[in-house]
């Protein structure tokens, strides 16, 4: 049976820093709805009622055009390994680009990458735990380093040239703003 909180307890903070996977969805109010695997060092429980995690650059940027149409999102972790649980994280997400006022103070609780492009931070609403019973066993080996060789070798120019060319809007066509918010001038085409 599910459980609601209002906030993440210790014991639920525990859980969420031994996850080596977790998944983030998002929705506009019309259009298709985006679910993200994220992995690596890329989130942070900043406090009970708040958590932030580092988007890096990928062929999609649909969890930014959303949170700019509307803030909602989902965090979920599951157990693969221990005793069963899912724990579903809910509230309203803010998104950051590295020209707006908070971008320092949270692109600096991770590692430095020329793949960061975003910095979303999630006031939690609601907390759900629930079974997990039927979420199957899974042994983590290694994360993954392909997108690190990717992004260094295309370097900070060609990452901006990425963004111009893939990453300014949804698949439904809503604006992203990385270009704007992001300081990138159309010259890095």
């Amino acid at each position: 049976m599910g459980k609601q909180f209002s906030e993440l307890s210790s014991k639920h903070i525990e859980f969420i820093e031994q996850q080596k996977i977790y998944f983030v969805g998002t929705a506009a109010e019309t259009g298709s709805v985006n679910l993200s695997p994220k992995g690596g060092d890329s989130l942070r429980v900043i406090s009970s009622t708040k958590i932030a995690w580092l988007n890096l650059t990928g062929s999609g940027n649909e969890s930014a055009s959303h949170v700019l149409k509307n803030a909602r999102m989902t965090i979920m972790f599951c157990a693969f390994e221990g005793s069963p649980l899912i724990l579903r994280v809910y509230g309203q997400a803010e998104v950051l680009h590295s020209r707006d006022a908070d971008w320092a103070q949270y692109s600096r609780l991770f590692p430095q990458s020329v793949a960061a492009r975003q910095v979303f931070v999630l006031d939690i609403a609601m907390v759900q735990t629930s079974c997990g019973m039927a979420v199957p066993y899974f042994t983590y080996e290694d994360d993954r380093d392909d997108l690190a060789k990717w992004s260094e070798k295309r370097g900070s120019e060609g990452i901006e040239k990425y963004w111009l060319n893939k990453n300014q809007q949804s698949i439904d066509g809503f604006a992203t703003e990385i270009v704007e918010r992001s300081g990138i001038t159309e010259a890095a085409s």
